[in-house]
């Protein structure tokens, strides 16, 4: 069994980091977020021109890399140490995907370069804090409905031949910024009630945005009302959408467990560097015993998180592309493509706790300092409590981890 990345993979990794270092730091970092983007463009353009970021998992043909979710993980993997505030999982993770699965050939032809290459932004919109459940995250998504009308959420009706759309949707990743919303919609009235995807421009008439104060600020979000904005229907109208959604999300989650884990990676880098300069007692505070296990426990939870996101990403890698030739081993690094599907939510949950630990930690560690505004440690906290928020909690990720391996199927529990 061989686990080891790909020469590929390792540059990927390498190069990134050498470039977040140099464009990312602490200063940079915190001016970005208080940007009304949320995040520096010129960030954004060398990500996508030094490295063609954005459209990594996107095929060659669709002027992406042609990579496959495996490297675009280990990328998000590298994001995830720096904080780097970006497009990248609202784009690429979230809102491509989609279009390169349900659109009709030409919105493929004309929407995917342009987010390849960087020009675009996107951002989904799902009404209300449903995000998790339309991807089939917490629960399963055949109940999922986008609303509309005094359920709230987003209502579509056709008028002279044309789609509209009217309603509101908070929380939505980069939705005050982004270029292109995807916005997921409910129609069809209630006896026939469907929700489906409709595409719409970030500055068509009727779109009003704002960004909301969150929780973290790392991760920029935006609340959108659409006041009867023309939209185009994305791929056909007899296509169901909530299979796609599951499909995808298992994908997504893999990919912020790979980024969470380079997150808890980063914060416990530098709490061990503190503690062996801080000096208590005449003698380094990393010396003591209860702190070496204390950093040992959260090492081996990094470490346990690291293997659980990686088997993840190379099973998800391995379920959506098309051929084996990716080149990432994934039958080799964790068994068969049935063995790891739907295991990207596990992952998550495990790389969340590892992330909420390993900033604990690193806080308490940090004594008086760990806390405040001006150190970054709390910058992690907030990023594994956002993430919770968006995307968890926890025990719902683990919960429908056994409920999609049947775990409890029998009524009781078997040893």
């Amino acid at each position: 069994m061989d686990t080891r990345l790909t020469a590929e993979q390792d540059e990927i990794r390498r190069t990134l980091r050498e470039l977040l270092h140099k464009r990312c730091g602490s200063p940079e970092l915190r001016t970005a977020v208080d940007s009304p983007a949320g995040h520096d463009p010129l960030l954004w353009s060398a990500l996508a021109d030094q490295l063609g970021l954005p459209g990594l998992a996107l095929p060659e043909r669709y002027g992406g890399v042609g990579c496959s979710l495996t490297e675009l993980a280990l990328a998000c993997e590298e994001t995830g140490r720096a904080l780097a505030p970006s497009p990248l999982l609202a784009t690429s993770v979230l809102t491509a995907p989609l279009v390169l699965a349900l659109g009709t050939d030409a919105q493929r032809a004309e929407l995917l370069p342009r987010l390849a290459a960087g020009t675009l932004t996107a951002a989904l919109a799902v009404p209300g804090p449903a995000l998790t459940t339309a991807l089939a995250l917490t629960c399963d998504n055949g109940t999922f409905a986008a609303g509309g009308g005094r359920a709230g959420g987003v209502q579509a009706r056709r008028a002279d031949g044309d789609w509209r759309l009217y309603g509101q949707v908070d929380q939505v990743l980069d939705g005050h910024s982004a270029g292109l919303l995807l916005v997921a919609a409910h129609t069809g009235g209630f006896a026939r009630s469907r929700t489906l995807l409709f595409l719409v421009a970030g500055d068509a008439p009727g779109v009003v945005r704002a960004r909301q104060t969150a929780l973290d600020a790392t991760r920029p979000q935006g609340r959108v009302q659409l006041r009867d904005v023309r939209a185009d229907l994305l791929g056909e109208e007899e296509v169901d959408v909530l299979p796609a959604f599951a499909a995808l999300g298992d994908g997504v989650a893999a990919v912020l467990a790979c980024e969470a884990v380079g997150a808890a990676e980063r914060v416990l880098e530098r709490t061990v560097a503190y503690v062996g300069q801080r000096e208590q007692f005449g003698r380094p505070v990393g010396s003591f015993q209860a702190v070496k296990h204390r950093l040992a426990d959260v090492y081996v939870g990094v470490q346990a998180a690291r293997s659980a996101a990686y088997c993840s990403a190379w099973g998800a890698g391995a379920i959506a592309s098309a051929s084996p030739s990716a080149g990432s081993s994934p039958s080799a690094a964790c068994g068969s493509g049935a063995q790891t599907e739907r295991s990207g939510g596990l992952a998550l949950a495990q790389a969340l706790e590892a992330l909420r630990g390993a900033a604990g930690e690193g806080i308490q560690l940090h004594g008086g300092i760990g806390f405040t505004w001006e150190h970054d440690a709390q910058l992690y906290f907030k990023r594994a409590a956002g993430d919770e928020l968006l995307f968890g909690p926890v025990h719902r990720l683990r919960d429908r981890a056994a409920e999609v391996a049947g775990l409890f199927a029998g009524g009781e529990v078997t040893v």
